[in-house]
Protein backbone atom coordinates (compact mmCIF):
# COMPACT_ATOMS: atom_id res chain seq x y z
CA UNK A 1 0.00 0.00 0.00
CA UNK A 2 1.15 3.49 -0.88
CA UNK A 3 1.08 6.04 1.91
CA UNK A 4 -1.13 9.03 1.17
CA UNK A 5 0.53 12.34 1.78
CA UNK A 6 -1.87 14.52 3.85
CA UNK A 7 -0.56 17.65 2.08
CA UNK A 8 -1.38 16.15 -1.35
CA UNK A 9 -4.87 15.24 -0.15
CA UNK A 10 -5.41 18.73 1.22
CA UNK A 11 -4.19 20.39 -1.99
CA UNK A 12 -6.41 18.11 -4.07
CA UNK A 13 -9.47 18.97 -1.95
CA UNK A 14 -8.72 22.69 -2.13
CA UNK A 15 -8.23 22.48 -5.92
CA UNK A 16 -11.51 20.63 -6.41
CA UNK A 17 -13.39 23.07 -4.20
CA UNK A 18 -11.84 26.02 -6.04
CA UNK A 19 -12.78 24.63 -9.47
CA UNK A 20 -16.29 23.89 -8.24
CA UNK A 21 -16.56 27.43 -6.90
CA UNK A 22 -15.39 28.90 -10.22
CA UNK A 23 -17.82 26.69 -12.13
CA UNK A 24 -20.74 27.65 -9.87
CA UNK A 25 -19.86 31.34 -10.12
CA UNK A 26 -19.76 31.01 -13.90
CA UNK A 27 -23.13 29.25 -13.89
CA UNK A 28 -24.59 32.00 -11.69
CA UNK A 29 -23.16 34.67 -14.01
CA UNK A 30 -24.84 33.10 -17.03
CA UNK A 31 -28.11 32.22 -15.34
CA UNK A 32 -30.98 33.08 -17.70
CA UNK A 33 -28.52 33.45 -20.59
CA UNK A 34 -30.11 33.19 -24.07
CA UNK A 35 -30.83 29.60 -25.15
CA UNK A 36 -28.63 27.66 -27.53
CA UNK A 37 -27.01 24.31 -28.25
CA UNK A 38 -25.27 22.52 -25.41
CA UNK A 39 -21.53 23.25 -25.50
CA UNK A 40 -18.72 20.74 -25.18
CA UNK A 41 -16.12 21.34 -22.47
CA UNK A 42 -13.33 23.70 -23.49
CA UNK A 43 -14.22 23.89 -27.21
CA UNK A 44 -17.85 24.92 -26.69
CA UNK A 45 -19.91 24.79 -29.91
CA UNK A 46 -16.96 25.20 -32.28
CA UNK A 47 -17.49 21.79 -33.92
CA UNK A 48 -21.13 22.53 -34.76
CA UNK A 49 -20.58 26.02 -36.21
CA UNK A 50 -19.46 26.44 -39.83
CA UNK A 51 -16.48 28.65 -39.02
CA UNK A 52 -16.15 29.76 -42.67
CA UNK A 53 -19.80 30.78 -42.97
CA UNK A 54 -21.00 31.07 -39.35
CA UNK A 55 -24.02 33.19 -40.31
CA UNK A 56 -25.51 30.16 -42.07
CA UNK A 57 -25.23 28.12 -38.86
CA UNK A 58 -26.77 30.97 -36.86
CA UNK A 59 -29.74 31.11 -39.23
CA UNK A 60 -30.39 27.40 -38.65
CA UNK A 61 -29.99 27.81 -34.89
CA UNK A 62 -32.48 30.70 -34.88
CA UNK A 63 -35.14 28.34 -36.23
CA UNK A 64 -34.80 26.28 -33.05
CA UNK A 65 -33.84 28.82 -30.38
CA UNK A 66 -35.33 32.07 -31.67
CA UNK A 67 -33.70 35.37 -32.72
CA UNK A 68 -31.55 35.72 -29.55
CA UNK A 69 -29.15 32.78 -29.28
CA UNK A 70 -26.48 31.87 -26.76
CA UNK A 71 -23.49 29.91 -28.08
CA UNK A 72 -20.03 29.15 -26.73
CA UNK A 73 -16.94 29.56 -28.93
CA UNK A 74 -14.02 28.03 -27.11
CA UNK A 75 -14.38 29.19 -23.51
CA UNK A 76 -16.21 32.38 -24.46
CA UNK A 77 -19.95 32.89 -24.20
CA UNK A 78 -21.39 34.70 -27.21
CA UNK A 79 -24.83 36.14 -27.99
CA UNK A 80 -26.07 36.03 -31.59
CA UNK A 81 -28.80 38.41 -32.77
CA UNK A 82 -30.91 37.57 -35.85
CA UNK A 83 -33.56 39.46 -37.80
CA UNK A 84 -34.15 43.17 -38.29
CA UNK A 85 -36.57 43.64 -35.38
CA UNK A 86 -34.10 42.07 -32.94
CA UNK A 87 -31.15 44.03 -34.32
CA UNK A 88 -33.09 47.28 -34.10
CA UNK A 89 -34.19 46.51 -30.54
CA UNK A 90 -30.59 45.86 -29.47
CA UNK A 91 -28.64 48.45 -31.46
CA UNK A 92 -31.18 51.31 -31.34
CA UNK A 93 -33.42 50.78 -28.32
CA UNK A 94 -30.53 49.48 -26.16
CA UNK A 95 -27.82 51.41 -27.95
CA UNK A 96 -25.67 52.22 -24.91
CA UNK A 97 -25.66 48.66 -23.60
CA UNK A 98 -24.56 47.22 -26.97
CA UNK A 99 -22.17 50.03 -27.94
CA UNK A 100 -18.83 48.43 -27.15
CA UNK A 101 -16.62 46.58 -29.60
CA UNK A 102 -15.40 43.06 -28.85
CA UNK A 103 -11.68 42.99 -29.62
CA UNK A 104 -10.30 39.64 -30.75
CA UNK A 105 -6.79 38.68 -29.58
CA UNK A 106 -5.48 38.82 -33.18
CA UNK A 107 -6.51 42.50 -33.30
CA UNK A 108 -5.44 43.41 -29.79
CA UNK A 109 -1.97 41.99 -30.36
CA UNK A 110 -1.04 44.60 -32.98
CA UNK A 111 -3.13 47.69 -32.40
CA UNK A 112 -4.03 47.71 -28.69
CA UNK A 113 -7.58 49.03 -29.22
CA UNK A 114 -6.46 52.29 -30.83
CA UNK A 115 -8.11 53.93 -33.84
CA UNK A 116 -11.84 53.85 -34.50
CA UNK A 117 -12.99 50.36 -35.51
CA UNK A 118 -11.84 48.37 -32.47
CA UNK A 119 -11.57 51.03 -29.78
CA UNK A 120 -13.97 51.57 -26.90
CA UNK A 121 -14.94 54.14 -24.30
CA UNK A 122 -13.77 57.73 -24.47
CA UNK A 123 -11.00 56.93 -26.95
CA UNK A 124 -13.57 55.65 -29.44
CA UNK A 125 -15.82 58.67 -28.90
CA UNK A 126 -12.96 61.12 -29.50
CA UNK A 127 -11.65 59.28 -32.56
CA UNK A 128 -15.12 58.90 -34.08
CA UNK A 129 -15.93 62.58 -33.49
CA UNK A 130 -12.63 63.62 -35.08
CA UNK A 131 -13.11 61.24 -38.01
CA UNK A 132 -16.64 62.38 -38.85
CA UNK A 133 -15.83 66.09 -38.63
CA UNK A 134 -12.61 65.71 -40.62
CA UNK A 135 -14.22 63.57 -43.33
CA UNK A 136 -16.81 66.33 -43.74
CA UNK A 137 -14.12 69.01 -43.79
CA UNK A 138 -12.22 67.21 -46.54
CA UNK A 139 -15.12 66.60 -48.81
CA UNK A 140 -17.45 63.79 -47.70
CA UNK A 141 -20.76 64.72 -49.31
CA UNK A 142 -19.28 67.79 -51.00
CA UNK A 143 -18.66 68.75 -54.61
CA UNK A 144 -14.87 68.77 -54.24
CA UNK A 145 -14.76 65.09 -53.33
CA UNK A 146 -17.38 64.29 -55.95
CA UNK A 147 -15.05 65.78 -58.57
CA UNK A 148 -12.20 63.54 -57.35
CA UNK A 149 -14.39 60.45 -57.62
CA UNK A 150 -15.46 61.45 -61.13
CA UNK A 151 -11.83 61.93 -62.19
CA UNK A 152 -10.90 58.55 -60.71
CA UNK A 153 -13.86 56.89 -62.41
CA UNK A 154 -12.61 58.25 -65.74
CA UNK A 155 -9.14 56.80 -65.06
CA UNK A 156 -10.76 53.46 -64.28
CA UNK A 157 -12.77 53.59 -67.53
CA UNK A 158 -9.64 54.27 -69.58
CA UNK A 159 -7.78 51.42 -67.88
CA UNK A 160 -10.63 49.00 -68.60
CA UNK A 161 -10.78 50.17 -72.24
CA UNK A 162 -7.13 49.25 -72.62
CA UNK A 163 -8.13 45.57 -72.37
CA UNK A 164 -10.07 45.91 -75.63
CA UNK A 165 -12.98 43.74 -74.55
CA UNK A 166 -10.72 40.78 -73.71
CA UNK A 167 -11.00 38.90 -70.38
CA UNK A 168 -9.26 40.49 -67.38
CA UNK A 169 -9.27 40.33 -63.57
CA UNK A 170 -10.72 43.58 -62.22
CA UNK A 171 -9.71 43.24 -58.56
CA UNK A 172 -6.48 45.25 -58.62
CA UNK A 173 -7.72 48.19 -60.66
CA UNK A 174 -11.02 48.54 -58.80
CA UNK A 175 -9.20 48.26 -55.47
CA UNK A 176 -6.76 50.93 -56.64
CA UNK A 177 -9.44 53.30 -57.92
CA UNK A 178 -11.42 53.16 -54.68
CA UNK A 179 -8.27 53.31 -52.55
CA UNK A 180 -7.24 56.53 -54.27
CA UNK A 181 -10.37 58.25 -52.95
CA UNK A 182 -9.65 57.55 -49.29
CA UNK A 183 -5.92 58.23 -49.85
CA UNK A 184 -6.80 61.68 -51.22
CA UNK A 185 -8.62 62.42 -47.95
CA UNK A 186 -5.91 60.94 -45.74
CA UNK A 187 -2.79 62.15 -47.55
CA UNK A 188 -3.80 64.48 -50.44
CA UNK A 189 -2.22 61.98 -52.80
CA UNK A 190 -3.11 59.82 -55.78
CA UNK A 191 -1.29 56.65 -56.82
CA UNK A 192 -1.01 55.29 -60.33
CA UNK A 193 -2.58 51.84 -60.41
CA UNK A 194 0.80 50.18 -61.05
CA UNK A 195 2.60 52.07 -58.28
CA UNK A 196 4.52 49.48 -56.22
CA UNK A 197 3.67 51.24 -52.94
CA UNK A 198 -0.06 51.08 -53.62
CA UNK A 199 0.27 47.51 -54.87
CA UNK A 200 2.02 46.55 -51.63
CA UNK A 201 -0.56 48.25 -49.42
CA UNK A 202 -3.44 46.59 -51.27
CA UNK A 203 -1.74 43.20 -51.04
CA UNK A 204 -1.31 43.55 -47.28
CA UNK A 205 -5.00 44.44 -46.86
CA UNK A 206 -6.29 41.74 -49.22
CA UNK A 207 -4.12 39.07 -47.61
CA UNK A 208 -5.38 39.93 -44.14
CA UNK A 209 -9.00 39.96 -45.28
CA UNK A 210 -8.55 36.33 -46.29
CA UNK A 211 -6.23 35.25 -43.47
CA UNK A 212 -8.50 36.51 -40.69
CA UNK A 213 -11.09 34.00 -41.91
CA UNK A 214 -8.60 31.10 -41.69
CA UNK A 215 -9.36 28.31 -39.17
CA UNK A 216 -6.08 28.74 -37.29
CA UNK A 217 -6.75 32.46 -36.78
CA UNK A 218 -10.15 31.64 -35.30
CA UNK A 219 -8.50 29.05 -33.09
CA UNK A 220 -5.95 31.67 -32.04
CA UNK A 221 -8.77 34.02 -31.04
CA UNK A 222 -10.23 31.28 -28.82
CA UNK A 223 -6.97 29.93 -27.41
CA UNK A 224 -4.30 32.63 -27.95
CA UNK A 225 -1.79 31.34 -25.39
CA UNK A 226 -1.77 27.85 -26.87
CA UNK A 227 -2.09 28.57 -30.60
CA UNK A 228 0.29 31.51 -30.30
CA UNK A 229 3.11 29.00 -29.81
CA UNK A 230 2.41 27.40 -33.19
CA UNK A 231 3.43 28.60 -36.67
CA UNK A 232 0.64 29.66 -39.01
CA UNK A 233 -1.27 32.44 -40.73
CA UNK A 234 -2.09 34.12 -37.39
CA UNK A 235 1.53 35.28 -37.31
CA UNK A 236 1.28 36.51 -40.93
CA UNK A 237 -1.76 38.65 -40.02
CA UNK A 238 0.24 40.52 -37.39
CA UNK A 239 3.30 40.83 -39.63
CA UNK A 240 1.19 42.30 -42.45
CA UNK A 241 -0.47 44.79 -40.12
CA UNK A 242 2.88 45.91 -38.73
CA UNK A 243 4.20 46.45 -42.27
CA UNK A 244 1.19 48.63 -43.03
CA UNK A 245 1.70 50.53 -39.77
CA UNK A 246 5.35 51.15 -40.70
CA UNK A 247 4.25 52.81 -43.95
CA UNK A 248 1.74 55.00 -42.13
CA UNK A 249 4.26 56.08 -39.50
CA UNK A 250 6.89 56.92 -42.11
CA UNK A 251 4.32 58.96 -44.03
CA UNK A 252 3.07 61.10 -41.16
CA UNK A 253 6.61 61.55 -39.86
CA UNK A 254 7.45 63.25 -43.15
CA UNK A 255 4.23 65.28 -43.09
CA UNK A 256 5.00 66.47 -39.57
CA UNK A 257 8.22 68.09 -40.85
CA UNK A 258 6.31 70.39 -43.23
CA UNK A 259 3.11 70.81 -41.22
CA UNK A 260 1.47 74.23 -41.36
CA UNK A 261 -1.38 74.31 -38.86
CA UNK A 262 -2.87 77.25 -40.76
CA UNK A 263 -2.93 75.29 -44.02
CA UNK A 264 -4.11 71.79 -43.19
CA UNK A 265 -4.33 69.72 -46.36
CA UNK A 266 -5.77 66.39 -45.22
CA UNK A 267 -6.83 64.20 -42.31
CA UNK A 268 -3.27 63.44 -41.22
CA UNK A 269 -2.46 67.17 -41.09
CA UNK A 270 -5.62 67.77 -39.04
CA UNK A 271 -4.58 65.06 -36.56
CA UNK A 272 -1.01 66.39 -36.30
CA UNK A 273 -2.41 69.87 -35.68
CA UNK A 274 -4.53 68.46 -32.84
CA UNK A 275 -1.36 67.06 -31.26
CA UNK A 276 0.02 70.59 -30.99
CA UNK A 277 -2.96 72.08 -29.16
CA UNK A 278 -1.53 71.12 -25.78
CA UNK A 279 -4.91 70.32 -24.22
CA UNK A 280 -5.54 67.31 -21.95
CA UNK A 281 -7.58 65.73 -24.76
CA UNK A 282 -4.78 66.17 -27.31
CA UNK A 283 -2.30 64.55 -24.93
CA UNK A 284 -4.56 61.64 -23.99
CA UNK A 285 -5.96 60.75 -27.39
CA UNK A 286 -4.07 62.44 -30.24
CA UNK A 287 -0.95 60.32 -29.97
CA UNK A 288 0.97 58.58 -32.75
CA UNK A 289 -0.41 55.10 -31.99
CA UNK A 290 -3.97 56.37 -32.45
CA UNK A 291 -3.01 58.11 -35.69
CA UNK A 292 -1.30 54.99 -37.05
CA UNK A 293 -4.27 52.76 -36.35
CA UNK A 294 -6.87 55.33 -37.43
CA UNK A 295 -5.26 55.80 -40.86
CA UNK A 296 -4.95 52.02 -41.24
CA UNK A 297 -8.62 51.56 -40.24
CA UNK A 298 -9.82 54.17 -42.71
CA UNK A 299 -7.70 52.82 -45.56
CA UNK A 300 -9.01 49.31 -44.98
CA UNK A 301 -12.65 50.35 -44.59
CA UNK A 302 -12.45 52.92 -47.38
CA UNK A 303 -10.99 50.49 -49.89
CA UNK A 304 -12.07 46.95 -49.09
CA UNK A 305 -15.83 47.09 -48.62
CA UNK A 306 -16.65 49.56 -51.42
CA UNK A 307 -14.38 47.93 -54.02
CA UNK A 308 -15.72 44.48 -53.10
CA UNK A 309 -19.30 45.71 -53.47
CA UNK A 310 -18.49 47.17 -56.91
CA UNK A 311 -16.98 43.87 -58.02
CA UNK A 312 -20.10 42.03 -56.84
CA UNK A 313 -22.18 44.58 -58.74
CA UNK A 314 -20.49 43.78 -62.05
CA UNK A 315 -20.94 40.05 -61.44
CA UNK A 316 -24.66 40.55 -60.79
CA UNK A 317 -24.93 42.55 -64.03
CA UNK A 318 -23.31 39.66 -65.91
CA UNK A 319 -25.68 37.20 -64.22
CA UNK A 320 -28.74 39.35 -65.00
CA UNK A 321 -28.19 41.00 -68.42
CA UNK A 322 -31.81 42.17 -68.55
CA UNK A 323 -31.24 44.21 -65.37
CA UNK A 324 -27.96 45.56 -66.78
CA UNK A 325 -29.87 46.65 -69.90
CA UNK A 326 -32.52 48.44 -67.83
CA UNK A 327 -29.84 50.35 -65.94
CA UNK A 328 -28.17 51.34 -69.20
CA UNK A 329 -31.51 52.45 -70.66
CA UNK A 330 -32.07 54.72 -67.64
CA UNK A 331 -28.53 56.09 -67.92
CA UNK A 332 -29.14 56.79 -71.61
CA UNK A 333 -32.44 58.51 -70.88
CA UNK A 334 -31.22 60.70 -68.01
CA UNK A 335 -27.56 61.27 -68.85
CA UNK A 336 -26.93 60.26 -72.46
CA UNK A 337 -23.18 61.04 -72.60
CA UNK A 338 -23.16 63.57 -69.74
CA UNK A 339 -21.01 63.04 -66.66
CA UNK A 340 -22.84 61.18 -63.85
CA UNK A 341 -23.20 63.29 -60.70
CA UNK A 342 -24.72 62.61 -57.31
CA UNK A 343 -27.59 64.98 -58.11
CA UNK A 344 -28.68 62.58 -60.88
CA UNK A 345 -29.43 59.81 -58.38
CA UNK A 346 -32.93 61.16 -57.65
CA UNK A 347 -33.68 61.05 -61.36
CA UNK A 348 -32.49 57.45 -61.66
CA UNK A 349 -34.64 55.36 -59.28
CA UNK A 350 -34.00 52.05 -61.06
CA UNK A 351 -30.21 52.45 -60.96
CA UNK A 352 -30.43 53.48 -57.31
CA UNK A 353 -32.58 50.41 -56.55
CA UNK A 354 -30.09 48.13 -58.31
CA UNK A 355 -27.19 49.55 -56.28
CA UNK A 356 -29.16 48.99 -53.06
CA UNK A 357 -29.91 45.43 -54.15
CA UNK A 358 -26.21 44.86 -54.87
CA UNK A 359 -25.41 46.01 -51.33
CA UNK A 360 -28.16 43.77 -49.94
CA UNK A 361 -27.27 40.60 -51.85
CA UNK A 362 -23.48 40.93 -51.73
CA UNK A 363 -23.71 41.32 -47.95
CA UNK A 364 -19.99 42.05 -47.68
CA UNK A 365 -19.98 41.87 -43.86
CA UNK A 366 -22.64 39.23 -43.02
CA UNK A 367 -21.87 39.15 -39.30
CA UNK A 368 -20.99 42.83 -39.01
CA UNK A 369 -18.02 43.70 -36.79
CA UNK A 370 -18.76 42.08 -33.46
CA UNK A 371 -20.02 44.08 -30.50
CA UNK A 372 -19.76 43.65 -26.74
CA UNK A 373 -22.08 44.66 -23.93
CA UNK A 374 -20.81 47.72 -22.08
CA UNK A 375 -22.82 46.80 -18.98
CA UNK A 376 -25.08 44.06 -17.65
CA UNK A 377 -28.25 44.10 -19.72
CA UNK A 378 -31.66 42.49 -19.59
CA UNK A 379 -32.71 41.96 -23.18
CA UNK A 380 -35.94 40.30 -24.31
CA UNK A 381 -36.24 38.39 -21.06
CA UNK A 382 -32.62 37.22 -20.96
CA UNK A 383 -29.67 38.34 -18.88
CA UNK A 384 -26.45 39.21 -20.77
CA UNK A 385 -23.46 40.06 -18.55
CA UNK A 386 -21.16 43.01 -19.16
CA UNK A 387 -18.36 42.23 -21.62
CA UNK A 388 -20.25 39.50 -23.47
CA UNK A 389 -19.39 39.27 -27.17
CA UNK A 390 -22.42 40.01 -29.36
CA UNK A 391 -22.70 39.11 -33.05
CA UNK A 392 -25.38 41.14 -34.90
CA UNK A 393 -25.96 39.03 -38.01
CA UNK A 394 -26.68 41.71 -40.61
CA UNK A 395 -27.28 38.96 -43.16
CA UNK A 396 -30.50 38.02 -41.35
CA UNK A 397 -31.79 41.57 -41.64
CA UNK A 398 -30.86 41.94 -45.30
CA UNK A 399 -32.61 38.61 -46.01
CA UNK A 400 -35.50 39.10 -43.59
CA UNK A 401 -38.61 37.67 -45.26
CA UNK A 402 -40.81 40.00 -43.21
CA UNK A 403 -39.29 42.97 -45.06
CA UNK A 404 -38.17 41.61 -48.43
CA UNK A 405 -40.57 39.93 -50.84
CA UNK A 406 -37.92 37.72 -52.43
CA UNK A 407 -35.11 37.70 -49.85
CA UNK A 408 -32.96 35.10 -51.59
CA UNK A 409 -33.22 36.55 -55.09
CA UNK A 410 -31.63 39.55 -56.79
CA UNK A 411 -34.75 41.69 -57.11
CA UNK A 412 -34.31 45.48 -57.46
CA UNK A 413 -38.07 45.90 -57.02
CA UNK A 414 -37.44 45.55 -53.29
CA UNK A 415 -36.58 49.25 -53.48
CA UNK A 416 -39.23 50.43 -55.97
CA UNK A 417 -42.89 51.27 -55.42
CA UNK A 418 -45.69 50.41 -57.81
CA UNK A 419 -45.00 53.57 -59.84
CA UNK A 420 -41.29 52.86 -60.23
CA UNK A 421 -40.20 55.43 -57.65
CA UNK A 422 -37.41 54.61 -55.23
CA UNK A 423 -38.59 53.50 -51.78
CA UNK A 424 -36.61 52.90 -48.59
CA UNK A 425 -36.67 49.68 -46.62
CA UNK A 426 -36.03 49.76 -42.87
CA UNK A 427 -34.32 46.36 -42.88
CA UNK A 428 -31.69 47.56 -45.37
CA UNK A 429 -28.77 48.02 -42.95
CA UNK A 430 -25.54 46.99 -44.74
CA UNK A 431 -23.70 49.77 -42.87
CA UNK A 432 -25.13 48.59 -39.52
CA UNK A 433 -27.25 50.84 -37.28
CA UNK A 434 -26.94 52.57 -33.94
CA UNK A 435 -23.88 54.11 -32.35
CA UNK A 436 -21.45 51.94 -34.35
CA UNK A 437 -22.93 52.68 -37.78
CA UNK A 438 -20.21 52.97 -40.43
CA UNK A 439 -18.61 56.43 -40.34
CA UNK A 440 -18.00 56.30 -44.10
CA UNK A 441 -21.56 55.45 -45.17
CA UNK A 442 -22.09 58.74 -47.04
CA UNK A 443 -18.76 58.42 -48.84
CA UNK A 444 -19.42 54.78 -49.79
CA UNK A 445 -22.85 55.57 -51.24
CA UNK A 446 -21.41 58.44 -53.28
CA UNK A 447 -18.61 56.25 -54.63
CA UNK A 448 -20.90 53.35 -55.48
CA UNK A 449 -23.32 55.50 -57.45
CA UNK A 450 -20.67 57.43 -59.39
CA UNK A 451 -18.39 54.46 -60.17
CA UNK A 452 -21.21 52.04 -61.00
CA UNK A 453 -23.10 54.49 -63.21
CA UNK A 454 -19.92 55.54 -65.02
CA UNK A 455 -18.93 51.93 -65.71
CA UNK A 456 -22.34 50.92 -67.06
CA UNK A 457 -22.49 54.10 -69.13
CA UNK A 458 -19.33 53.02 -70.95
CA UNK A 459 -19.42 49.21 -70.89
CA UNK A 460 -21.58 46.13 -71.11
CA UNK A 461 -20.13 43.45 -68.88
CA UNK A 462 -20.09 39.80 -69.91
CA UNK A 463 -18.53 36.54 -68.77
CA UNK A 464 -15.61 35.27 -70.87
CA UNK A 465 -16.64 32.60 -73.42
CA UNK A 466 -17.13 29.25 -71.69
CA UNK A 467 -16.68 30.68 -68.18
CA UNK A 468 -18.93 29.45 -65.36
CA UNK A 469 -20.19 32.35 -63.26
CA UNK A 470 -19.59 31.78 -59.54
CA UNK A 471 -21.65 33.90 -57.16
CA UNK A 472 -20.58 31.95 -54.06
CA UNK A 473 -18.68 34.24 -51.63
CA UNK A 474 -15.05 33.51 -50.84
CA UNK A 475 -15.24 33.79 -47.04
CA UNK A 476 -12.79 35.82 -45.00
CA UNK A 477 -13.18 38.89 -42.81
CA UNK A 478 -15.46 40.07 -45.64
CA UNK A 479 -17.38 38.15 -48.31
CA UNK A 480 -15.42 38.70 -51.52
CA UNK A 481 -15.95 37.13 -54.96
CA UNK A 482 -13.68 34.25 -55.86
CA UNK A 483 -10.94 35.24 -58.35
CA UNK A 484 -12.49 35.64 -61.79
CA UNK A 485 -12.17 37.38 -65.13
CA UNK A 486 -14.80 39.32 -67.06
CA UNK A 487 -15.13 41.11 -70.39
CA UNK A 488 -16.03 44.79 -70.69
CA UNK A 489 -17.51 45.55 -74.12
CA UNK A 490 -17.24 49.26 -74.93
CA UNK A 491 -20.53 51.09 -75.61
CA UNK A 492 -18.88 54.35 -76.72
Amino acid sequence: MFAIDPVTVLLSIVSILFLAHVYNKRQDKYKNFPPGPKPWPIIGNMLSIDMKRPHETFIELSKTYGPVIGVQIGLKKVVVLCGYDTLKDALINHAEQFADRAVAPIIRKSQMENGIIFSNGENWKVMRRFTLSTLRDYGMGKRTLEDKIIEEAECLVQTIKSHGGKPFDNQTIINAAVANIIVSILLSHRFEYEDPILQKLMTLVNENVKLIGAPIVKLYNSFPFLVGLLPGSHKKVCANRLQFHDFVRATFTEQRKVLDVNDQRNLVDAFLAKQQEGTPESTLYYHDDNLTTLVSNLFFAGMETTSTTLRWGLLFMIKYPNIQKKVQDEIQKVLDTAQPRVEHRKQMPYTDAVIHEILRCSDVTPGSVVRATSQDVKFRGYFIPKGTTVIPVLYTSLRDELYFEKPNEFYPEHFLDSKGNFKKNDAFIPFAIGKRICAGETLAKMELFLFFTKLLQHFTFQAPPGAVLNLTPDPGFTNTPFPHELCAISRT
